[in-house]
């Protein structure tokens, strides 16, 4: 595979391809790190003999970043991909260490979650049911009824202080975490009345509906920002000359 990025210092190959979840499409990702480079990081999609290929390009700078985002939003995609995969050409000394590293961030689980950070899912999983209850539009409720159950899903996870998972890697964490609930969590789907049920299960033992009380504060953008070089006075002017 170094023909694919022959100036990488090393490379990974990681994925299902490398799991008894293969199937037929299965595609090889590969994580290669570069020198220092402005241009990095970039995703790029390929054939390569005849296979799908992902490569997720990136050089020591931009690998701690994402490693950074991946913790923050408690789905370790990239931690993953460097703790399974497979030395694919370069300095495997390299690849093994941050393979080892990996391997201990994902075994020690995400960081628990902030008070305020679990009152805001506790609020938005209230204001999800409370749509379904009342909704009317049959599609509407089709369309509160999947973001619901995926929420649920994602809550379970986390005040359970496991890791979550996108696409089918929420099944995934889900079975891992328990594969009672996870096949209650399938079978509510896309039954609204199960979907329901199911989410108040799990908002349940997150603290409960959470409404009453709510109180979230945002983030106050500068005035320059959020209005341009020019001074506050003079936009507001221009803006109301424009009507």
């Amino acid at each position: 595979m170094v023909e694919l990025a022959p100036a990488a210092r090393w490379a990974v190959l990681a994925g299902g391809v490398l799991t008894a979840a293969r199937t037929a499409g299965s595609d090889l990702d590969i994580v290669v790190c570069l020198p220092e480079d402005p241009g990095l990081p970039y995703r790029r999609s390929l054939r390569w003999r005849g296979w799908p290929v992902e490569l997720f390009v990136h050089d020591e700078a931009s690998l701690e970043q994402y490693l950074a985002k991946d913790l923050a939003r408690r789905r370790p995609t990239l931690h993953r991909m460097l703790a399974t995969g497979e030395p694919a050409g370069g300095d495997s000394t390299q690849a093994a260490q941050l393979r080892h590293r990996c391997v201990a961030v994902l075994a020690q689980g995400p960081p628990p979650l902030a008070a305020q950070e679990l009152a805001g899912l506790r609020y938005g999983l209230t204001d999800l049911l409370d749509d379904l209850e009342h909704s009317t539009d049959p599609g509407e409720t089709t369309v509160i009824a999947a973001t619901l159950w995926l929420r649920a899903a994602e809550l379970a996870l986390d005040t359970a202080g496991h890791w979550r998972g996108g696409g089918k890697w929420l099944l995934r964490e889900l079975r891992d975490l328990d594969p009672g609930l996870a096949d209650q969590w399938l079978a509510a789907h896309p039954d609204p009345a199960a979907v329901a049920v199911f989410a108040a299960q799990v908002l349940h033992r997150a603290g409960g509906l959470l409404f009453d009380g709510y109180h979230s504060v945002g983030e106050r953008p500068a005035l320059a920002a959020a209005y341009g070089s020019q001074p506050l006075a003079e936009s507001r002017r221009r803006t109301h000359t424009r009507r």
